[in-house]
């Protein structure tokens, strides 16, 4: 009986060693993070799409992806979006950090939340 919970342990193991792809938490927010999935890795370079800029933030739940030749080497590929994706039809784009919040509609509506800076200074609506 312990050698067939043994065996299946080392099966279970190899499996998640073969993983290419696990899903962490950030310890350690910033550009070159720390993320805990069954060990803590630290300084792993954040990527995501061209012309997004991201850091993700201590407690985000993040997709760390592995590549090198052992798998060695790793990163991280994105955040988990919860409450962010709440009212996107396919399609749709929101870009949201905190408080603020920019979203693209399929019918070309803009929607902005949050305070609007142009060149440093806030946004005041021409009276004319």
């Amino acid at each position: 009986m312990w050698m067939g919970e043994r065996m299946a342990g080392a099966v279970q193991l190899a499996r998640e060693e073969s993983a290419e792809a696990e899903v962490g938490v950030a310890t350690i927010g910033g550009g070159e993070a720390a993320v805990l999935t069954r060990g803590e890795d630290r300084f792993l370079p954040v990527y995501g799409p061209g012309g997004v800029a991201w850091t993700p933030k201590a407690g985000d739940t993040v997709l760390v992806i592995k590549g090198g030749s052992g798998r060695e080497e790793r990163c991280i590929a994105g955040a988990l979006a919860r409450q962010e994706t709440d009212g996107l039809e396919p399609g749709e784009l929101r870009l949201y950090s905190g408080g603020a919040s920019l979203t693209l509609r399929n019918d070309g509506t803009v929607e902005i939340y949050g305070q609007l800076m142009i060149n440093g200074f806030p946004y005041v609506p021409c009276m004319c």
